[in-house]
């Protein structure tokens, strides 16, 4: 577990915060859509990358590029960060998983009526849904059908009072697919 006390640092001194415009924390969110994912007997490796997809809001170098919405890069930043104790595995889907929710607004218009206010206003400020070359371009990247699942469960990752298993539960997989 030592290897990964940044991550858990994190979570513990910035968790609390309030998801953006939603009315759940940083750390339930993560909790909700790692949870979700255990639920969809994910990969291990998928469980991770959406326990950790958001991490990137609880960066320094995510507060200093952010914009009111609270979404520009934040996902690079964090995808970048987590390359330091994961596989592309984990980080692609987190890299990924902005563009994913701009593909399904594209590929699946229903989609969009699903997205919460916050993440509305804020697929705008990401460059709204995908053109036609884009969502070409999306399909062929490797992992971007794991980012779709993870952004399924990340949009579905912020009800109150969801009840989950805790942060040590999700740690057990770190190890699993660690670098």
């Amino acid at each position: 577990m030592r290897p990964f006390s940044p991550i858990l640092h994190l979570f513990e001194r910035l968790g609390d915060a309030m998801y953006g415009g939603e009315c759940v924390s940083q750390t339930a969110h993560a909790l909700q859509a790692a949870h979700a994912a255990e639920c969809a007997d994910a990969p291990a490796r998928m469980v991770v990358a959406a326990l950790l997809h958001d991490v990137g809001h609880l960066l320094p170098a995510a507060a200093a590029l952010d914009e009111p919405t609270g979404d520009l890069e934040h996902e690079r930043v964090g995808g970048q960060w987590l390359s330091s104790w994961f596989p592309p595995g984990v980080t692609e889907p987190v890299l990924l998983h902005v563009d994913a929710k701009r593909f399904l607004c594209a590929t699946e218009p229903e989609y969009a009526g699903t997205l919460s206010m916050t993440s509305r206003a804020s697929l705008v400020a990401q460059g709204g849904p995908m053109s036609s070359i884009e969502v070409s371009e999306f399909r062929a990247r490797r992992f971007a059908m794991d980012a779709v699942e993870l952004r399924r469960w990340d949009e579905a990752a912020k009800v109150v009072g969801a009840q989950t298993p805790d942060l040590s539960h999700f740690v057990g997989y770190f190890d699993q697919v660690a670098s």
